[in-house]
């Protein structure tokens, strides 16, 4: 099947055969660390088809952050902190978007034109945003609440981006990118205490992408309303492509994010 015949309707978008548009993982964990992983699967609604692409697509970047559940899932376990993940593929609506971002539904990615995702009417917009964006964030904003009466909490968000864009030629050359907006606190001290760690490893900040209330969610909308520690991270997806990979930065982040912590918390007394 290739794309819908019903693209505008906004009835039924998740049948009782699709994944719940979020999973949470330790949701008692004791850790004061909140970990959120917006492309952890390339899951598409069975009303939507394969969004008009072939097989192959969803294997690649452009439709997951491919390792960052299997990272994520490291970190919960390390960190006995909660962890929630979100199921379906960037392509049928990226969950790290806001409504107003122009690239929440992509109709192209990387290059790639998506059929399934061209002139969606503004209703067909909201029922994906209503049936998979809407619902995961709100679980987020749930889980963040009823922690409001713990002091420290930290929110992080997990990510992963290829070594090369097809679009574009230039190689990214880290291995790690921290993201931060208005609030570098966490991703700088973060990206120090990874180097000093790992000094073989290449750290950028604000790299290979730029976190901006246009680009992201998780920053703008849960972290620094709050102000809550938070940092975005983006680890290149070659580094974890298998479980190996993912258990060694599951524990590269967890040594530098305690050291982070400690060393932020030296600076306040």
């Amino acid at each position: 099947m290739r794309g819908s015949s019903d693209k505008d309707s906004v009835t039924a978008m998740l049948s009782p055969d699709d994944p719940a548009p979020v999973e949470i993982v330790n949701a008692q964990g004791r850790g004061r660390v909140v970990l959120v992983c917006e492309h952890a699967g390339r899951r598409v609604p069975r009303g939507l088809g394969d969004l008009g692409l072939p097989a192959e697509e969803f294997d690649r970047h452009i439709a997951w952050d491919i390792g960052a559940a299997g990272v994520a899932r490291g970190l919960s376990e390390l960190l006995d902190a909660p962890l929630l993940l979100q199921p379906y593929s960037r392509l049928v609506i990226d969950c790290n978007r806001q409504m107003h971002a122009p690239d929440m539904i992509p109709e192209v990615s990387d290059g790639t034109p998506v059929p399934g995702n061209q002139g969606l009417s503004p209703a067909a917009r909201q029922a994906r945003y209503d049936a998979i964006l809407r619902p995961f964030h709100d679980a987020v904003a749930a889980l963040l609440d009823a922690r409001a009466g713990r002091p420290g909490t930290v929110l992080l968000t997990i990510h992963s981006f290829t070594p090369r864009l097809r679009s574009r030629g230039e190689a990214r050359a880290m291995e790690l990118g921290l993201l931060y907006n208005r609030d570098p606190r966490l991703g700088q001290a973060l990206a120090a205490a990874v180097r000093a760690d790992q000094p073989h490893l290449t750290v950028a900040e604000n790299a290979p992408y730029r976190c901006s209330d246009l680009t992201d969610y998780a920053v703008p909308v849960h972290a620094e309303p709050r102000g809550l520690l938070h940092a975005l991270v983006e680890v290149r997806n070659d580094q974890i492509r298998d479980e190996a990979g993912q258990a060694l930065w599951a524990g590269i982040l967890a040594r530098g994010l305690e050291r982070a912590l400690a060393k932020l918390e030296e600076t306040t007394r």
